[in-house]
C-alpha cells in the first residue's frame, strides 16, 4: 500500500535493476537534437534541472493566477480536481516524476504542449492548484508512451504520482478524450514551446532593465491565456498557402 497525493508524503519508488534510462529513446532524442538547439544537450543534469524549474514555475504562476481569478469560480469539477490542495509543491512533484519516471527529456516539453492543448479543448477547465498535479503526471505519462520506445506502465506511474492505478487509468482516458487524441507534435510546435520555456527563464532572472523586463512579461505565454493560438495561426497560414 502507498499513500495518495492528498496525504503529506509520497512513497519511495523502487526502480528496477535496469532502469529505462539505459535504453535509447530514438524518436524523442531525434526531435530534441534536431529541432531545438537550446535543448540539444537536455541529457545534461544542469539543463534538465533548469527545464524542471522553468516548467514548474510557469505552471505555478498559472495555477495561482487561476486560483485568484473570479472568472474561474465556480468552474467545472473534473476527474483531475482534488478535494484539497496537495501539500507537495509543483516543482517537488515534477522533480519526483523526473527522478523516477526515466522518460526522455523531450517528454516534458511534449507534456507541456499536451497540457496547453487540453485547456484549449476544455475551456471550462482551468489549471489550478487543485488539478495541476494530476494533469501533470497524466500528461508526462502519455507523452512518454507517445515519444519513447520504452516506458513504464500505468501502475508504476500511479505510484510515482501518489494515486491509485485505477485512478491513473481513468485520468489517462479522460485526458486523451479531452485532447481529442491529438498527440502528434510537429517540429514547429516543439521548437515554439522550447522558446516559451526560454522566456520563462528570463522571467526568473533578476531584472536588468525595466523596459526589457516589461516586454518579456507582456509577451510571456501562459496556459491560462491559450497558447495554442500559435498553432491555430500556423495551420491557417498553411491552408492559405495551399
Amino acid at each position: 500500500m502507498y499513500t495518495y497525493l492528498l496525504t503529506t508524503t509520497l512513497p519511495v519508488v523502487y526502480i528496477p535493476e535496469t532502469p529505462l534510462s539505459f535504453f535509447f529513446a530514438s524518436s524523442a532524442e531525434t526531435i530534441s537534437l534536431s529541432l531545438c538547439s537550446s535543448m540539444a544537450d537536455m541529457e545534461c543534469p544542469t539543463v534538465m534541472n533548469n527545464l524542471i524549474t522553468f516548467l514548474s514555475s510557469l505552471l505555478q504562476r498559472v495555477a495561482e493566477s487561476n486560483d485568484l481569478n473570479p472568472r474561474f469560480h465556480p468552474q467545472k469539477i473534473s476527474a483531475f480536481h482534488g478535494l484539497t490542495r496537495p501539500t507537495i509543491s509543483i516543482q517537488s512533484y515534477l522533480e519526483r516524476i523526473f527522478k523516477y519516471a526515466n522518460c526522455s527529456p523531450s517528454c516534458y516539453v511534449v507534456a507541456y504542449v499536451y497540457l496547453d492543448r487540453f485547456t484549449q479543448q476544455q475551456p471550462a477547465l482551468s489549471i489550478n492548484s487543485f488539478n495541476v498535479h494530476r494533469l501533470l503526471i497524466t500528461g508526462v505519462m502519455i507523452a512518454a508512451k507517445f515519444m519513447d520506445d520504452l516506458y513504464y506502465n500505468n501502475a508504476y506511474f500511479a505510484k510515482v504520482g501518489g494515486i491509485s492505478t485505477t485512478e491513473m487509468n481513468f485520468l489517462e482516458v479522460d485526458f486523451l478524450f479531452g485532447l481529442g487524441f491529438q498527440l502528434n507534435v510537429n517540429p514547429t510546435t516543439f521548437h515554439t514551446y522550447c522558446s516559451y520555456l526560454q522566456r520563462e527563464m528570463l522571467l526568473l532572472q533578476p531584472p536588468l532593465d525595466h523596459h526589457l523586463t516589461s516586454s518579456s512579461s507582456s509577451s510571456s505565454p501562459s496556459i491560462s491565456t491559450k497558447l495554442l493560438h500559435y498553432e491555430d495561426d500556423h495551420q491557417q497560414q498553411e491552408v492559405a498557402a495551399v
